[in-house]
């Protein structure tokens, strides 16, 4: 069944967020920190991880870094068009709506959670092979790979910044749901080197998160989302 991938992805969630809440009703600020903490250093190392997977390459018998111009590139006009679109304010403005709708605006960290969770679960390879796969393939098995991953951050997220958290099967359910409807169209434009593309500028946004998470809101992510579809542009350039 076509689209059954993001309905897992979404109830892993959802299941990961239920538990967080569960467990961070018990815990004290002083351990929702520390689980914050925990949280964000799990996710830098994913992004450093991702981004050395695809930067750092054996030439001669020693490490040499490839795609150093196009990172600079997507970064640099993904960030312009971000701040064009002002990308931050918008996903805070939704933010913002879902804390009135849902009652919550005693919770602090909802719009935090929100966002936090929302970009970390959103951006990556993952994401976008796995949904391509489930719309032309009926193949589910990397979303639901993705989704055991995703409830396992949702709730240790959720644990220490609450409801907003499990609000991020929203984003989740409409990029994924999108590429898979679209998978037909977007499967050719996935050549290996934009793949290689998108990993490699997508780890970087993870990271970010993970910068975010440790230090406070020190970069705005959702403005430099547009790197990652300029990073997938860039492989079809001539040189």
């Amino acid at each position: 069944m076509i689209g059954l991938g993001t309905g897992i992805n979404v109830a892993g969630i959802l299941a990961g967020g239920f538990l967080g809440l569960l467990l961070g009703k018990g815990l004290s600020r002083r351990f929702q920190d520390i689980l914050t903490q925990a949280a964000g250093l799990c996710v830098l190392f994913l992004g450093i991880a991702g981004a050395m997977e695809h930067m750092l390459v054996i030439e001669e018998g020693g490490l040499a870094s490839q795609g150093t111009m196009m990172v600079i590139g997507s970064f640099v006009m993904g960030a312009l068009l971000g701040e064009w679109l002002n990308l931050e304010q918008h996903m805070e403005d939704f933010g913002l709506w879902l804390r009135e709708k849902t009652k919550s605006q005693g919770d602090s960290g909802f719009i935090e959670g929100f966002l936090n969770t929302s970009f970390t679960v959103c951006i990556g390879a993952m994401a976008v092979v796995g949904s391509i796969q489930d719309g032309v393939f009926g193949d589910f098995s990397i979303l639901t790979a993705k989704a055991v991953l995703d409830l396992i951050i949702v709730f240790v997220l959720t644990a220490s910044f609450g409801r907003g958290c499990i609000f991020s099967a929203i984003p989740v359910a409409l990029f994924q749901g999108s590429i898979t409807l679209l998978s037909w169209f977007l499967e050719p434009l996935l050549t290996d080197s934009a793949m290689d593309n998108l990993s490699l500028t997508g780890s970087m946004l993870i990271f970010c998160v993970g910068v975010n998470l440790i230090f406070g809101k020190k970069i705005k992510v959702a403005n430099l989302l547009p790197a990652i579809f300029v990073a997938v542009a860039w492989a079809f350039l001539p040189w």
